[in-house]
């Protein structure tokens, strides 16, 4: 099936292998799109040298960068060189499922139709808490920042795993922070999108569509603190506390959309915290996730 009007963007950084097993899976599924462009992020040698192998096997365009300048960077120069209406986003270590072709015919039809829709998410750790059914498997996310929708979650209205945008995301969100933690990166587009209003389907079933493979030749090298497993009740309560009072904040005291680091004084001592109570810790200049 040829999906025209769609360009695969694909980010990388020394997986080429991961990029290769990528692109062999889209051929499989006979999944061909107008344009591919693969944003590399300084990659060393080795695997720069087996891109160009397989740009001469599979025509996409190679946006390259003479060091390693982060996810945001990365995002920024490759969605530059899109020039379709519609941009399909992965990163190198997710692999399609045989489902996919259907469903992403299927959620390119619902964005064609209502162009009120700026994105379809395709992946996720856990399920979205608040949906409302739309149609084909998709249902459309619904965020409020009223106290009777509870929890931190339903700020993770935005993800850079696997989705479908409009090429035009920019000019509605920004362009993805540059300089600061892959973390921040996504955080900050996480708050734009909430803060420019945007609007969202999630795939219901949302580990059917894509794999996300780390293999022991380019192994994932998240690191998690001994926090993230933690089951001390307390250590929870004050994980979800802290995130629903920082997100309510930075919802309507942050301004997100640019695509400069934007400085507020009370950040150093929010991220200590932030380390202190949740999540994992990230070498951006290695993984992007």
């Amino acid at each position: 099936m040829y999906f025209n009007e769609v360009t695969l963007l694909i980010t990388h950084y020394n997986r080429s292998l991961s990029l290769e097993r990528l692109l062999k899976s889209f051929n499989k599924l006979n999944c061909h799109f107008e344009d591919i462009v693969v944003s590399d992020d300084g990659s060393n040698q080795e695997h720069l040298s087996h891109l160009l192998k397989l740009q001469e096997v599979y025509n996409f365009q190679l946006i390259t960068a003479p060091e390693n300048k982060g996810l945001g960077s990365n995002i920024n120069k490759g969605q530059d060189a899109v020039r379709t209406l519609y941009t399909l986003y992965v990163q190198e270590d997710f692999v399609p499922k045989p489902l996919f072709k259907l469903k992403f015919y299927e959620a390119l039809e619902c964005l064609r139709d209502n162009p009120e829709l700026d994105m379809a998410r395709f992946y996720a750790y856990f399920k979205y808490p608040y949906l409302k059914p739309y149609k084909h498997g998709f249902s459309e996310m619904t965020f409020s920042a009223m106290p009777w929708y509870w929890g931190y979650r339903k700020f993770y209205y935005y993800s850079d795993h696997p989705h479908l945008r409009r090429s035009s995301f920019f000019q509605k969100f920004g362009r993805y922070h540059e300089g600061i933690k892959v973390e921040r990166t996504e955080y900050r587009m996480m708050f734009s999108f909430l803060q420019q209003r945007g609007r969202a389907l999630f795939f219901d079933n949302f580990q059917d569509l894509f794999e996300q493979v780390n293999t022991s030749f380019e192994p994932s090298t998240v690191t998690r603190n001994k926090w993230r497993d933690s089951g001390n009740l307390l250590v929870l309560l004050m994980r979800e506390f802290y995130r629903y009072i920082r997100f309510h904040y930075d919802l309507y005291f942050t301004p997100s959309k640019s695509n400069k680091q934007v400085e507020i004084p009370r950040e150093e001592i929010a991220d200590v915290l932030e380390n202190l109570l949740t999540t994992k810790t990230i070498d951006s200049k290695v993984s992007y996730k």
